[in-house]
């Protein structure tokens, strides 16, 4: 199925021009911010979205001022009528190949064989989260089983916290809740007690985090609410809330496909940018979280905007100095 919003260009449908100055492949907050801008900037845009936002799983999203509690699909769908406001259109597809060009421009290939051109692209495809393979984990991921704080923490103060270790870095996590809880217990899980540093440590007992070893065999459900986490020796910890530390897996195949510079991270490997959102790849840009792992919704809304705004810049100086090389030449 095909949607597209926005104006036709003259006479001619979606279908019959294919020509646009930025193609936006993701349909988030960075990808539906750059194109604001865009549209706005009078620049012909064209958004490609496969329509799989990383936060479905949340019924809300927090901490974007104006916008604290809204649903994620609401803030989406608004975010559609708002670019279209100005042109922009937006395809429900998914782009599969692109390649640059002799001009360096670029040619991106949608499912089922159908190419679009750009000038400049913004890949604002974000991440997937990959959860524990624990027994109840995705299937409560978004309501008690959480992996953000500064997203949930809120909603949930006060309550019993659990914490999944899935590394040593879970001790951090472990720490971070302990803001909006004090009965937090870490569970080891698959993390040996000896690859907990002396600081870990102490700082857990500073903080009044239990640490129970042990492997999770499941969480206990109740009433549609989470009550426990179980062992796998049986033993059940009465619990209200987990967070997790899902594994990242960034969706950075058209970066590497343009063979763009990708820096290795504990979190998955990201696009080497400058503090627009260029990457090493001239006329490639990079927005939320397919630039990072961190970015939250409201970094990821500045992150399109100002990739947004730079992309109007270069495309204005360019002609620019086209028109001058051709005016000099003219009267030579």
């Amino acid at each position: 199925m095909t949607e597209k919003y926005g104006e036709t260009y003259g006479d001619e449908t979606y279908e019959e021009k294919h020509a646009y100055e930025v193609v936006v492949v993701g349909g988030g907050a960075a990808g539906l911010s750059a194109a604001l801008v865009l549209g706005r900037a009078r620049r012909r845009t064209l958004v490609v979205d496969a329509g799989e936002p990383r936060n479905t799983p949340s019924a809300h999203m927090q901490g974007f001022l104006s916008r604290d509690g809204m649903s994620p699909a609401a803030f989406l769908a608004t975010g559609r009528e708002e670019i279209a406001r100005y042109g922009v259109e937006l395809v429900r597809d998914r782009a599969v190949d692109a390649v640059r060009d002799a001009a360096g421009e670029f040619d991106v290939t949608l499912t089922g064989g159908r190419a679009v051109h750009a000038r400049h692209l913004v890949v604002a495809t974000g991440l997937k989260d990959e959860l524990p393979a624990v027994p109840g984990v995705a299937e409560r991921f978004g309501r008690d089983v959480l992996h953000c704080p500064y997203c949930h923490g809120w909603e949930v103060r006060d309550q019993a916290f659990g914490v999944l270790a899935t590394s040593p870095l879970s001790v951090h996590q472990a720490l971070m809740v302990t803001q909006w809880s004090k009965d937090v217990t870490l569970f080891l899980h698959q993390v040996g007690e000896v690859e907990l540093s002396d600081d870990d440590l102490r700082r857990l007992a500073a903080a009044g985090v239990e640490v129970v070893p042990g492997e999770v065999a499941g969480v206990v459900v109740e009433a549609d609410r989470l009550t426990g986490v179980r062992l796998a020796d049986g033993t059940v910890h009465a619990r209200e809330a987990l967070f997790v530390a899902p594994r990242a897996l960034p969706r950075n195949d058209l970066l590497l496909r343009l063979g763009a510079e990708l820096r290795e991270t504990p979190f998955g490997a990201y696009p080497v940018i400058d503090e627009r959102g260029l990457t090493t790849v001239p006329g490639l840009w990079a927005a939320g979280n397919a630039s990072g792992f961190a970015e939250q919704v409201i970094n990821s809304a500045s992150r399109g905007y100002r990739a947004g705004a730079a992309i109007n810049g270069e495309l204005l100086f360019a002609d620019l100095d086209t028109t001058v090389t051709a005016q000099s030449a003219g009267r030579g």
